[in-house]
This record gives structure tokens, C-alpha cells and sequence, in this order.
């Protein structure tokens, strides 16, 4: 019994591997799975190669072109004028900016003029006997003085011993004190030199001004200048005169603008020359942030894209028979957004939209909508 039990065992193991077997000799002539190969849809662009404007672009703040700080040259209290001395005030030319006391300071003059009418009054007797012909011209000229008005010239010397006789008494040198005195009398009104703007103003009516203190800041609102950095390799092309297209940051509002003067020294740490732009606008303010574009020539046969789409500054990838290429070209200038090129033939297929991952011989398609 043991025998027939260990047989049927025996039997059963030997069908069990042959079955195994079987599995796996199946198994192993399975095919193995395929995978759908991806070839991605690319835009493309044809080239046509004509003269392409090169345009130079740079930024800069808008100044006032006429533009003057007020400082003031006496000592005095800041009086009330007609118009309040404030930031945004408007004055036309020839009006009062500011108006220091000088009451002190005329009476001053006053007292100066007073001993110069003396001095010349004390030496009408000796002209009288001494210089006859002189006598009328002298007297009159007393007759003219007013202290209360800007003090006459001098009369002419007629000869040099009537010179040495009113200079040896100090009149001259009185006379000039004097006027000295009237042009710094001057200076305690500060009037608009043209029409403008107050846009700053450091000082209120009853403060104590002092010599050399800064009140203020006032300019012409009509003119304005740019200051712009430009490449020295186009020096040679800025020209004064030139036409320049300005705008704002948001792109909303253009303006002309005209390059009036080129600096002749080129920085050396940017290498880099400033040129100046005047534009006139109601509409800007000092202080305006713009970008400026000016032409300076125009490429001949030449290509413009996107620099994203330039390979190591020098590729760029051409579609051919479904499979993209490297070919290498001549990029001539580099704008913010752009670079032109130039080596590329007439009607060769270019890439117009970056594809992540492309390489030398990649299949792709063509997107024809």
C-alpha cells in the first residue's frame, strides 16, 4: 500500500512540473509592449529678409530745462507777498517770487547817498573858483539827486586835474559805495525770471531768512530734456537733430522728442555716451519716467525674432523635411525683446515659438492653422 501511495506521488509531481513548464515556456514567448512615439506640434515662421530699422533703446527722468534753485543772498524776515509762496504756485515773468524786509537795509542806503549829496555839496565853492565850465554840470546834477531814486552817473571829467580834485575828496569811491549798496537792495526781491512753477518751497512768511540759505526751487513747466545713456559702437550714428520716438512705461501715452546735444566723452567704466533729449508736452511733469527709441539706421537684408529663440547666441533651429536643424547665423543687434539677424535665405522655415527640449534632428510637426 505505502509503494502504490509513494507511485501516485510521484506521478502527480512529475504532471505538476511538465505543467510549470509548460507556464512558463508560454510566458516567455509573450510579445513585448509598444509605445506610440510623440512628435510635437511646432509654429514656424518663413523668412523674408528686408532692411530692418535699427532702433536704440534707453530710459531716463525728465528735467525742466530751464531750471533754477533760489537761494537767498540777504539777511531779512520773509514778508507776504501776493501770492502765497507754496509748492504748485504759478508766476508769470517779472512777477514777485518772494519779498525779504529790508527796511533796515534802506536806511541804511539812505544814510550812504546822504553823505555822497554832502561830499559833493561841500565842493561846489571850489569848482565855482577852480573849475568854472564845470560849475553848471555839477549843479545840475545835484538838482537831479533824489534819495528816494536810483542815484545818477556821475557827470563826464572834462580833464584829468578835475578828476584828481573829486577823487582826492572821496566822492567817487563813495559814489561806487553807493551803488553797490542799490544793486544788493535789489536782491531783497527775488522776481520770476519767465513763466513757471514753484515746485518747491522751504520757507513761510515771518521766517527769519539768512545769506546763503536755499528757499526753493522754480522752472519753466514748458521744456523738458532727458538725459539718456547710449552704446559708443553708435556714437558715430547720433546725430543732433534726430527724431525721437518717447513713451511712458504703461505704453498709453507717445510723444516726439529731438536730440539737442551729445556729450564727447564716453564713460569709461559703461562705455557708454549721454546724449539729451528736449520734448515739449503739457501733459509731462519733471521727474516723468520715459523710454526713449531713436533710429539710428536700418540693416539691409536682415531677420528679426525673438531672442528666446536664439540658440548659444549664434543657432537657431529651421524646420526641414519634418526635422528640425541648428543653423548658424550673424545676429547684427540686440534689442530688449528682439535681435536681428542676418545669413538666413530667403523662404527657410524658422521657428516663431520656443519648443522645451529640442535638439539637433528632432522629428516634429508643423502647426499649418
Amino acid at each position: 500500500m505505502r509503494k502504490i501511495i509513494l507511485s501516485i506521488v510521484g506521478v502527480a509531481l512529475v504532471l505538476g512540473a511538465i505543467a510549470l513548464g509548460n507556464m512558463f515556456a508560454k510566458n516567455k514567448k509573450k510579445p513585448k509592449p509598444t509605445f506610440n512615439k510623440i512628435v510635437k506640434t511646432v509654429f514656424v515662421d518663413t523668412v523674408e529678409n528686408r532692411d530692418i530699422p535699427i532702433i536704440i533703446s534707453a530710459s531716463g527722468n525728465l528735467t525742466a530745462k530751464n531750471k533754477i534753485e533760489l537761494f537767498s543772498e540777504v539777511q531779512g524776515v520773509l514778508k507776504i507777498t501776493s501770492k502765497d509762496f507754496k509748492s504748485g504756485t504759478r508766476y508769470r515773468r517779472g512777477e514777485t517770487l518772494l519779498s525779504i524786509n529790508s527796511d533796515e537795509f534802506y536806511a541804511s542806503l539812505k544814510s550812504q547817498k546822504s553823505n555822497l549829496y554832502n561830499l559833493i555839496t561841500s565842493i561846489m565853492p571850489d569848482i565855482r573858483l577852480d573849475y568854472p565850465n564845470e560849475f553848471v554840470k555839477w549843479q545840475k546834477y545835484l538838482q537831479d539827486f533824489d534819495l528816494n531814486k536810483p542815484t545818477p552817473k556821475l557827470p563826464e571829467f572834462t580833464s584829468d586835474k578835475e578828476q584828481y580834485f573829486v577823487s582826492g575828496r572821496g566822492i567817487t569811491s563813495s559814489y561806487y559805495g553807493v551803488k553797490n549798496l542799490e544793486v544788493k537792495l535789489g536782491k531783497y526781491r527775488i522776481r520770476a525770471p519767465y513763466s513757471g512753477i514753484l515746485t518747491e518751497a522751504l520757507v513761510t512768511p515771518g521766517t527769519l531768512v539768512r545769506v546763503g540759505q536755499k528757499l526753493g526751487e522754480f522752472i519753466n513747466p514748458s521744456v523738458y530734456e532727458m538725459e539718456v545713456a547710449i552704446s559708443a559702437a553708435y556714437s558715430d550714428l547720433l546725430k543732433i537733430g534726430n527724431t525721437v520716438s518717447l513713451s511712458n512705461l504703461e505704453r498709453t501715452s507717445t510723444y516726439k522728442g529731438t536730440v539737442v546735444r551729445i556729450n564727447g566723452k564716453i564713460d569709461q567704466t559703461s562705455q557708454t555716451i549721454k546724449a539729451y533729449i528736449q520734448v515739449r508736452d503739457k501733459s509731462l511733469r519733471e521727474g516723468s519716467y520715459l523710454e526713449a527709441n531713436l533710429t539710428a539706421k536700418s540693416e539691409k537684408d536682415a531677420y528679426e525674432i525673438s531672442r528666446k529663440l536664439l540658440v548659444d547666441n549664434k543657432n537657431v533651429f529651421v524646420v526641414k523635411d519634418s526635422i528640425l536643424n541648428l543653423l548658424e547665423v550673424n545676429p547684427v543687434y540686440f534689442n530688449s525683446e528682439t535681435v536681428v539677424l542676418k545669413g538666413i535665405p530667403n523662404n527657410t522655415i524658422v521657428l516663431s515659438k520656443v519648443v522645451p527640449g529640442a535638439y539637433d534632428g528632432m522629428i516634429v510637426k508643423i502647426n499649418k492653422k
